[in-house]
């Protein structure tokens, strides 16, 4: 049986134009999909890096007020000695 070309109705074109939109905006959906997970990620890392630095600031300052008061209590023993 020979196979016939059948000419598309209105309602059919617009369904197929339809149908491969909606593919792209999955394509589209999943990338960005993808990106936000990889957005994420990024964020979690830079984050957890922020959270360590400020933990060693802290420990440095607390070290600088350590020396400080060995500093301060250094010169007042110079300062009492004869």
């Amino acid at each position: 049986m020979p196979w016939k070309f059948r000419p598309l109705d209105p309602i059919e074109r617009e369904n197929a134009g339809l149908r491969t939109e909606l593919i792209k905006l999955r394509r589209e959906l999943q990338t960005k999909r993808t990106q936000l997970g990889g957005l994420k990620l990024a964020l979690h890392q830079r984050l957890e890096t922020i959270d360590h630095l400020r933990g060693r600031i802290e420990q440095l300052q607390q070290r600088n007020r350590q020396l400080d008061a060995e500093a301060d209590r250094l010169a007042e023993m110079v300062r009492l000695s004869p």
